[in-house]
C-alpha cells in the first residue's frame, strides 16, 4: 500500500469512528499513530506520540487556553450574563422583539469574555428564555435567537478556534483576535435586523416589553461597564503590543475574578465549579490539539497535503471559485461535525492550499470560524440547538431548528460581505503595532 492510499484510509478511518461518538482527541492520536507505524516503525510511531503530547502539554503558548477559559467560567458564575442581559433589556426591551434583540447584545457582551459558543448558549438560554416566556415570544423566535446569538461565542474574541487555528498555522493569535471584533460586531447587527425583519411582518410572535425609566436604564449599567472596561483592557493591550495574548489571557482572568469579587457576587462554591469546569474543558481541548499534531504528522508522511495542493493548483478555476469550493465544503461538513474537531482535521490538508493561492491566512481564518458558526445552528449535529433544547425542555427540538434557521441568513450575508470586502477583518490587524 503506498503512503497515498494509506492517508485516505486513515482518514476514512478517523471519520467513522467519530461518527461513533468515540472522543476526536484520541480518535486523531490513535488513527494518526497506527498509520505512522504502517508507514515508518512501531518505535518511530511510540516516539513522536510521546513527543507530541509532551509538546503540547507543556507549550507556553497553549497556557492562554485553560486562562480565557477561566475568565468565561467565573464570569457565568459570578452571574456577568444575567446583568449583561438586564442592561440591554432595560435599553431596548421595550421595542417590538426588543428582548430578542437585548438577547443578541447580551450574547455579543458574554462572548467577550467567554470563548465558547456553547457555553455562551446555555448560559443566556437559561437567563434570556424565562423573560422571553413571561413576555408571550413565540418559542421559535425566542429559542432560535438564543441559540444563534451563541453562536459569537467563537467568533468574537477571545474565541478558542482561533487559539486552536493560529497555533495548528503558527498565526498571531492576537492579530487573530483582532481580525474577529469588527466581523463579530457585523454579525452582531445583522442578528439585529433579521430580528427586527421577522417581527415587522409578523408582529404576533412578539409582545413588548414595560418602558424602563432613565434611572432604570442608568442603574442597570452597575456591574456591566466593568465587564467592557476589562474587554477594552485585554484588546487594548493586544492591539498596542502590551500584552502577549497569554498575558492578555492571565489580565482578563484576574480582571473578571477581581470583578466577581468587588461586587460580592461570586461564592467559593461557584469559585471551586469554575475551576473544576475550566480543568475539564481545557484538558478536552488540549488532547484533542495533540491528537490534530499526531494526526497531521502521520499525514505529512503520507503527502497528502502537498498532493491536494498541487491537484487544486493545477485545476482550471480561479483562486476565487476554489475558495468558494472550499468555503462551501466547510458549511456541508459544519453540518455533520462539531467545529473544533472540523477545524483540527481539515486545516493541515486545507491550509497549504490556501498559502499558495495567495490568500490571507488571517483572513481566512475570520472565513473558517463564521462558516463553522453555521454548523452550530444548522442540523443534523447543531451543537447550540442541543444545548438550548435541554435548557428549553417545553420546545420541541424541530422548532428551535426552525427558529435558528431564520437567523442563518444573517451568518450567509456577514460571510458573503466578508469575501467581497475582506478588510472588515484586517483593517484591525493591520494597525497592530
Amino acid at each position: 500500500m503506498s503512503p497515498t492510499e494509506a492517508g485516505i484510509y486513515g482518514f476514512l478511518i478517523l471519520v467513522a469512528l467519530m461518527f461513533l461518538k468515540i472522543p476526536v482527541g484520541f480518535v486523531m492520536a490513535l488513527v494518526g499513530l497506527g498509520g505512522f507505524a504502517y508507514l515508518v516503525t512501531w518505535d518511530a510511531a511510540l516516539q513522536l506520540i510521546a513527543q507530541d503530547f509532551f509538546s503540547v502539554f507543556g507549550s507556553y503558548n497553549l497556557t492562554v487556553i485553560p486562562l480565557f477559559v477561566l475568565m468565561g467560567q467565573v464570569a457565568h458564575h459570578a452571574g456577568i450574563s444575567g446583568r449583561l442581559f438586564n442592561a440591554a433589556n432595560k435599553f431596548l426591551g421595550h421595542l417590538r422583539g426588543g428582548l430578542a434583540v437585548a438577547t443578541i447584545g447580551a450574547c455579543a457582551g458574554f462572548s467577550a469574555i467567554c470563548g465558547s459558543t456553547s457555553a455562551t448558549a446555555a448560559t443566556m438560554a437559561s437567563v434570556a428564555l424565562p423573560q422571553m416566556k413571561k413576555y408571550n415570544y413565540d418559542p421559535a423566535l425566542a429559542t432560535g435567537v438564543v441559540a444563534a446569538g451563541g453562536s459569537l461565542g467563537i467568533l468574537i474574541p477571545p474565541s478558542t478556534i482561533f487559539i486552536i487555528y493560529g497555533i495548528l498555522t503558527e498565526q498571531s493569535i492576537g492579530k487573530l483576535f483582532l481580525a474577529g471584533v469588527m466581523p463579530g460586531i457585523l454579525m452582531a447587527l445583522l442578528f439585529v435586523a433579521t430580528i427586527f425583519i421577522w417581527t415587522k411582518f409578523r408582529p404576533e410572535l412578539v409582545t413588548p416589553a414595560p418602558r424602563s425609566t432613565f434611572r432604570e436604564k442608568i442603574a442597570s449599567l452597575a456591574g456591566v461597564i466593568e465587564t467592557f472596561i476589562l474587554f477594552a483592557a485585554v484588546m487594548g493591550g493586544l492591539f498596542l503590543g502590551i500584552f502577549t495574548p497569554t498575558e492578555a489571557a492571565a489580565v482578563g482572568a484576574f480582571g473578571t475574578i477581581l470583578i466577581a469579587l468587588a461586587g460580592r457576587n461570586l461564592t467559593w462554591k461557584g469559585f471551586v465549579q469554575a475551576l473544576n469546569e475550566t480543568t475539564r474543558v481545557s484538558c478536552m481541548i488540549l488532547v484533542i490539539v495533540a491528537g490534530a499534531t499526531v494526526f497531521g504528522h502521520f499525514l505529512a508522511v503520507t503527502r497528502i497535503p502537498f498532493d491536494v495542493g498541487s491537484w487544486v493548483q493545477g485545476l482550471p478555476l480561479s483562486p476565487n471559485m476554489i475558495m468558494a469550493l472550499i468555503i462551501f465544503i466547510y458549511v456541508l461538513m459544519g453540518c455533520l461535525m462539531d467545529s473544533l474537531a472540523m477545524i483540527t482535521l481539515t486545516i493541515p490538508i486545507i491550509y497549504p492550499v490556501i498559502t499558495s493561492l495567495g490568500f490571507d491566512p488571517i483572513w481566512f481564518g475570520v472565513i473558517i470560524v463564521v462558516v463553522t458558526e453555521m454548523g452550530v445552528i444548522t442540523p443534523p449535529v447543531g451543537i447550540n440547538v442541543y444545548v438550548v433544547a435541554g435548557v428549553a425542555r417545553d420546545v420541541p427540538l424541530h422548532v428551535i431548528f426552525r427558529g435558528a434557521l431564520h437567523m442563518l441568513m444573517a451568518q450567509l450575508a456577514t460571510a458573503l460581505l466578508l469575501i467581497l470586502f475582506p478588510q472588515i477583518a484586517l483593517w484591525l490587524p493591520q494597525l497592530m503595532h
